[in-house]
Formats: structure tokens, C-alpha cells, sequence
């Protein structure tokens, strides 16, 4: 993974049982015989495929494809906050 992804923060913020559960997954999920292990436990492989999806979104152009756009839910925001007289 790159040095500082959203995904990183959320693998830091884990306990560390999960974290090293998760960073497994992940370690699985991109190579071709983890796949393929992954097949035989169902909801290890469904876990594995959600944490792919979620590192997915940290590139801005995936992410706006899939209708979430970071800097427009941003700019929304202190709109609104601008608008109600809040700091």
C-alpha cells in the first residue's frame, strides 16, 4: 500500500488483532493462490472483497465514479456552515 492511504488510517485506528487479521486478508485477496484459498472460507473471502472495495476509494476518480466526491461533500459543508452563521 502507498505511504499514508485512507485505508492505512483505518488499519492503524484497528485493534491489533484485527489489524493483523485484515492486513492478511488484504495480503490474500491480491495475489492469485490467496484467492483461491479464499474461495474455500465464504466469509473470509466476502470480508477480503469489502476491504479491497474500501481501499478502491481512496483514489479520488473511483470514488467520484461511485458518486462520492470528498472535496464537493467538503465544500457542501461550510457552505452550510456559512449559511447558518457558524465558524
Amino acid at each position: 500500500m502507498s505511504a499514508d492511504t485512507g485505508m492505512d488510517a483505518f488499519l492503524r485506528a484497528a485493534p491489533v488483532t484485527q489489524r493483523t487479521g485484515m492486513r492478511a486478508l488484504l495480503a490474500l485477496a491480491s495475489r492469485p493462490r490467496g484467492r483461491r484459498l479464499l474461495d474455500r472460507v465464504p466469509l473470509a473471502e466476502q470480508a477480503a472483497w469489502s476491504l479491497l472495495a474500501m481501499r478502491r476509494y481512496d483514489d479520488p476518480g473511483v470514488s467520484r465514479a461511485l458518486g462520492w466526491d470528498a472535496a464537493e461533500v467538503a465544500a457542501r459543508g461550510r457552505e452550510l456552515r456559512r449559511a447558518e452563521g457558524r465558524p
